[in-house]
């Protein structure tokens, strides 16, 4: 018989895309209706308004229930979760997120131990004897800031890389780990092309580059080529990024987070305790509310946010004016969501696609650009802020 408790059982293979656990046990799905007929209606209660993936979960929705030969019929209807209904989903993909790299952590990556001197593997993480890095202690004097999005496609790795050049330029010694394994791209931003070599320690020897350190997993595959990973094994990749790698002493790491609220993000929230965070948007308003969900699992992973970026806010014409194409006001609506601090608006420039294509941040290709001029201020905002905090 096709009845309520049948429609959430299947209902539990549908995930929210960005928060990875089921649309069920995130209290997603609301007043199931089914008619003597076959056909269902139900609302599917978005956890922030003009989700981008809205369709996809739709979707998704669509194909698991259409399986079960007694339906005939599916109507989804798309509503919005209040701020408390947020909050309880958020905290239960936290927790759902914890409890599922717990029991995975039998799991191990299937490569081989690479050889002093020679290249580490072609892909996988290294197994070496690393000794473990003090950044990841609460006791270890760097500077570890992640660099977050709620969505992709708002320029998260061009403002890491360029962020990386300018603190290099005041004078910081600078590290940066790639940590979004699927979408990689610090390497071309970079103009970083060689392939992983490994000491005598069995220790990954990051690249140099433009002054700053890096590891990414461009060091490991061929460019092009996908990475197919689930959760535990990108967590080891960031443990390992961390105490299998040669860094040097460093003033700041910068790690350019994978966009949304997966494994990534919430394993340098739990194993990196003093991480902090910065939050990177457009001035879009669909961008602000997606960046909204990357820092409310920062504050419940009681992950400091240090300030927001707003990227591409607007373009200077000719003539001298400024245009907002991609609307106004995002950024400082979301840091004053957060009580923190907005570090500073990137214009959109041509030369700063230019840099990251070529491999040659704008920082470094063009110095005295204005948007040189702006990471450059957000930068020392950045550096003024952390020494303030460390002198207490």
């Amino acid at each position: 018989m096709l009845d309520q408790a049948r429609v959430l059982q299947a209902l539990e293979n549908v995930q929210d895309p960005e928060l990875h656990q089921s649309i069920v046990a995130l209290n997603m799905v609301r007043n199931v209706a089914i008619e003597p007929n076959g056909a269902i209606s139900l609302d599917i209660a978005l956890t922030v308004e003009g989700c981008p993936l809205h369709q996809k979960i739709t979707e998704d929705v669509n194909h698991v229930l259409r399986q079960d030969p007694d339906v005939t019929d599916v109507s989804v209807n798309l509503s919005v979760m209040n701020e408390q209904e947020r909050k309880v989903a958020f905290q239960k993909a936290f927790e759902g997120a914890q409890r599922s790299r717990s029991q995975a952590q039998s799991q191990k990556p299937n490569v081989s131990p690479p050889s002093a001197g020679r290249k580490a593997p072609s892909i996988g993480p290294l197994p070496g004897q690393g000794a473990a890095l003090g950044m990841m202690s609460d006791t270890d004097k760097t500077v570890v800031i992640g660099i977050a999005s709620g969505k992709g496609g708002v320029g998260k790795s061009t403002v890491t890389a360029n962020l990386a050049v300018a603190l290099k330029r005041l004078g910081a010694r600078v590290g940066v780990i790639d940590m979004d394994i699927y979408g990689f791209s610090q390497g071309r931003m970079f103009g970083a092309k060689d392939k992983a070599r490994v000491n005598e320690k069995e220790q990954i020897i990051p690249w140099h580059v433009h002054g700053v350190e890096l590891v990414s997993m461009g060091m490991f595959v061929e460019e092009g080529q996908a990475i197919v990973w689930r959760g535990p094994m990108l967590g080891k990749m960031m443990q390992q990024f961390f105490t299998d790698v040669a860094w040097p002493e460093l003033d700041f790491l910068l790690i350019d987070l994978p966009p949304g609220t997966g494994d990534v993000a919430l394993d340098v929230a739990q194993k990196v305790r003093k991480a902090k965070l910065i939050l990177v948007t457009t001035p879009q308003e669909v961008a602000t509310h997606v960046a909204h969900r990357a820092g409310d699992v920062a504050v419940r992973a009681h992950q400091e946010i240090i300030g927001v970026i707003e990227n591409m806010s607007y373009v200077v014409c000719p003539h001298g004016e400024r245009m907002n194409v991609f609307g106004a006001g995002g950024g400082k609506a979301l840091a004053d969501l957060f009580h923190v601090p907005l570090l500073g608006q990137i214009p959109l420039e041509t030369t700063v696609r230019e840099g990251g294509d070529g491999g040659s941040p704008v920082v470094v290709s063009e110095p005295h650009s204005l948007s040189t001029r702006v990471f450059i201020e957000v930068a020392d905002r950045i550096k003024q802020q952390v020494e303030k905090e460390a002198a207490g």
